[in-house]
């Protein structure tokens, strides 16, 4: 069998490491917009945050192209790089997913860790706390890891990894909306009556209304998209 192919791997090395890198990058400013940080509509400067990074402008065009495939970012030629402005359809689209994600996680609430139950009660309970505070801002992130929580059920990575791609896109559309902090307030109460009937040992019911928390959320959301 020929090896000749191993001897070329290394002319890819400089990729393999731009790539690795800006995947990394990519995670940060997912984060950042989940955390509310990057508006939609925003320009990101490729100067500035590749000066703040000290990373190279391969290296950081890359994540673009990474964050863009991921419906984060929105590249308008000869105007630069852009945060996007999800749409009815975009949300739409995102909570059938989140359907079958979440609500089949969920179904597997008697068959984890107490650990893995645990990630799904404490941001229910932070987010109360942040909302007596009215710490809108906090409530919110506490909902995202909420959500984490149930995909986390499932045990995998992969499934993690793709709702947090979800959960980025969803938070451009609250705040496109502009409604995040009553959003918040009218759902936090649902995640509340979900998480009692899990510790009811009522996992079917718990399904049940998540399935019209989804319903009622993405009709709400859309309703506020499609009227901006």
């Amino acid at each position: 069998m020929s090896e000749t192919w191993v001897s070329t791997l290394a002319q890819g090395k400089a990729d393999l490491e731009r790539a690795s890198t800006a995947q990394k990058v990519a995670d940060m400013l997912r984060e950042r917009v989940l955390d509310g940080e990057l508006a939609p509509g925003l320009r990101l400067s490729e100067e500035a945050i590749g000066g703040a990074l000290g990373v190279s402008r391969n290296t950081l065009r890359e994540a673009f192209r990474l964050l863009t495939r991921d419906r984060l970012l929105v590249h308008e030629h000869s105007r630069g790089v852009f945060v996007r402005r999800p749409t009815g359809d975009d949300v739409r689209d995102l909570y059938a997913a989140r359907r079958v994600i979440e609500c089949g996680a969920l179904r597997l609430w008697g068959n984890v860790t107490e650990a893995q139950r645990e990630a799904v009660r404490t941001p229910v309970r932070q987010a109360v706390a942040r909302a007596e505070k009215n710490d809108w801002s906090k409530a919110g992130a506490a909902n995202i890891q909420f959500h984490r929580g149930i995909v986390g059920l499932a045990g995998s990575a992969r499934l993690s990894d793709e709702s947090d791609r979800l959960f980025a896109e969803l938070m451009l559309a609250f705040r496109v909306a502009q409604e995040i902090n009553d959003f918040h307030q009218t759902y936090l109460p649902w995640n509340r009556r979900i998480v009692e009937l899990l510790n009811n040992g009522t996992t079917d019911e718990a399904i049940d209304q998540l399935y019209e928390y989804f319903d009622a959320a993405e009709q709400d959301l859309v309703t506020r998209l499609e009227a901006d």
